[in-house]
């Protein structure tokens, strides 16, 4: 501002000296006309001056005005400069706040993730720090080598079982004064045995005199080895100065005897059955193959119950990718406790919601041997009799063990009966609700005329009558499996008489219903595999409420639906519907006829 002031007063200085000079100039001359010119009046003189006086002074004027008007002007100019330099200064600090604002959200946000993923990091780190501390605890429990120390290895066996009220610790010394320390299970070891085979022996005249065989005496080096050994109903021997124990098989008889399977009668063939002893098991299977192609591959599944399964098959006879896909299930199992079969049948089978069973579930040695001859495999579990055999097909689960136990001609005729009355109890009540709901046209007039007597006085359509009867026939038939046998049968059968004659005087369901629902049943139960009788009670509703909808196209879009489910199901990469679909003509032999034992399909 005050370098504009001076501009301006030194401009309106050059101006005055300008004029002044101007000014002076026309004196000048004027006096010199007057000199040269002496007959020039006073007169005129004074005009002049004062004309010249009015010029200065009207030009003076115009300087100041034009001085203010600058003056002005450049004082507005520096307003608005000073104005937009103000606003231009306040914009930035508005934009350099909301920078600074922004930055610290975002510093805050990131600072808040970074404490949240640092916590994360940390709650993860610890809990993994823990899960590996308790996981190297009880591996270190579990594989720390015996030392020889008795004290020291008694303290390791004592903190794997700790808890475990049933393994008992018995100190004593032995006819040489050795310290010894004795290591069982109460029910899994028979303590009379190691009683008077081992302890009393061992105390009374030295280790030598154990009267248990040399060849089922084993020797362990590590805790884990000790452990499982203990859990398996041996009796463990340790000594001071020795790192390797002593194990002595004095298991504990506690399995029932081999019995007749009640769910696989037969009224010709073997009476034995599977047991929930593994080893009884095994044994019964080799007693039917009694050739070193038969081969047992043992293992222990499940990550609590450590249970011992076994996979069979006859090596030469099955195909070896097979055995290698079903290892690579049974690698893949995760599965904390196995407690029956059906847990591993669930997680290594092809298509698990599939209704349809893809593995047989028997309880018959013969069985399992005769499958085995087919070039299949079996798995048998520990603590169940119930042996898992794979691949399956749809027509495997309609045969019998007695197929082949039965002169031929009748062999047939019971094959091709059970057959159609397995269609029969999938599809005869949909299809009496179909016929009698929209095509009426399809029944002989005397027998129309009949189930129209007795529909007369019902008051529910066909379809509400059938669900209502299956149902009922469903709860009776739970009901006689979970009663105890003396009452079960005589319950499911008089519980059924009584219902099905109440229904029929009160006129809640008609004498034919009753008719085809008892056909129903007694078809059902004609399926040798109670798992293949399961999937047409399951799929029996939904044709019978498609029946109801749509009439005979309802039944043909299920069973359409069903050949396609079935066309794409596999057991173990084997087609479900084979060798029908796809059509294999050796196959067919053993389909449509019994053939003799010695032409058997493998």
């Amino acid at each position: 501002m005050s370098q504009n002031s001076q501009n301006t007063n030194t401009n309106s200085g050059t101006n005055s000296n300008t004029n002044t000079n101007s000014s002076t100039n026309t004196n000048t001359s004027t006096n010199n006309n007057t000199d040269s010119n002496s007959n020039t009046s006073t007169t005129e003189q004074q005009d002049s001056k004062q004309e010249t006086e009015q010029s200065t002074e009207q030009n003076m004027k115009q300087d100041t005005k034009e001085e203010k008007r600058q003056d002005q002007d450049q004082q507005e100019k520096e307003k608005e400069n000073d104005e937009n330099s103000e606003n231009s200064e306040k914009s930035k600090q508005n934009k350099d706040q909301n920078a600074k604002k922004n930055t610290d959200q975002d510093s805050n946000e990131k600072e808040k993730e970074k404490k949240k993923e640092n916590k994360e990091n940390k709650g993860k780190d610890q809990s993994d720090q823990k899960g590996q501390s308790d996981q190297e605890k009880q591996e270190t429990q579990q594989d720390l080598p015996l030392t020889g120390d008795l004290v020291i290895d008694e303290e390791t066996l004592r903190a794997v079982f700790t808890d475990c009220s049933d393994v008992i610790f018995h100190s004593f010394e032995t006819a040489g004064f050795t310290s010894a320390l004795c290591v069982y299970c109460v029910g899994l070891c028979d303590t009379e045995r190691l009683e008077r085979q081992v302890l009393t022996p061992v105390q009374e005249i030295g280790m030598e005199a154990a009267q248990v065989p040399l060849s089922s005496v084993k020797t362990v080096e590590t805790s884990k080895e000790a452990a499982e050994a203990i859990l398996e109903g041996e009796a463990l021997l340790l000594l001071e100065g020795s790192n390797v124990a002593t194990t002595y098989p004095l298991y504990k008889a506690a399995n029932r005897s081999t019995e007749e399977p009640l769910a696989e009668s037969t009224v010709r063939g073997a009476r034995d059955g599977f047991t929930e002893s593994l080893a009884t098991n095994l044994s019964l299977v080799r007693k039917r193959l009694k050739t070193p192609a038969l081969k047992f591959r043992t293992r222990s599944v499940g990550e609590s119950s450590n249970t011992s399964i076994a996979l069979a098959y006859v090596e030469g006879i099955i195909d070896a990718s097979l055995i290698k896909e079903v290892e690579q299930r049974l690698d893949r199992l995760r599965v904390r406790d196995i407690l029956e079969s059906q847990y591993i049948e669930e997680d290594i089978i092809d298509q698990r919601f599939s209704p349809f069973p893809q593995m047989i579930a028997t309880e018959r040695p013969d069985v399992v041997a005769s499958n085995l001859m087919e070039g299949r495999f079996a798995i048998l579990v520990d603590g169940t009799p119930f042996t898992l055999v794979a691949p399956v097909t749809l027509f495997s689960m309609l045969q019998s063990p007695e197929d082949y136990y039965q002169y031929v001609f009748m062999s047939v005729f019971l094959r091709w009966l059970r057959y159609v009355f397995y269609v029969l109890s999938l599809l005869l009540p949909s299809a009496y609700v179909a016929i009698t709901t929209y095509h009426q046209e399809m029944i002989p007039t005397v027998l129309l005329l009949s189930i129209a007597r007795a529909r007369e006085e019902i008051p529910f359509p066909a379809l509400v009558e059938a669900l209502i009867m299956e149902i009922a026939f469903e709860a009776l038939r739970e009901a006689g499996v979970r009663l105890p046998k003396q009452v079960g049968s005589a319950v499911s059968i008089v519980g059924a008489l009584i219902i099905g004659q109440a229904a029929t005087t009160a006129g809640i369901v008609s004498a034919p219903m009753i008719i085809i629902v008892a056909i129903t049943g007694i078809a059902s139960f004609m399926i040798p595999r109670y798992s293949a009788s399961i999937s047409t009670r399951l799929l029996r509703f939904p044709i019978m409420l498609l029946a109801g909808t749509l009439g005979l196209i309802g039944v043909m879009l299920g069973i359409i639906l069903i050949v396609i489910h079935l066309s794409s199901l596999r057991s173990f990469g084997a087609p479900y519907l084979s060798p029908v679909a796809p059509t294999n003509a050796k196959g067919l032999k053993d389909l449509w006829w019994r053939p003799a034992p010695w032409n058997k399909p493998r």
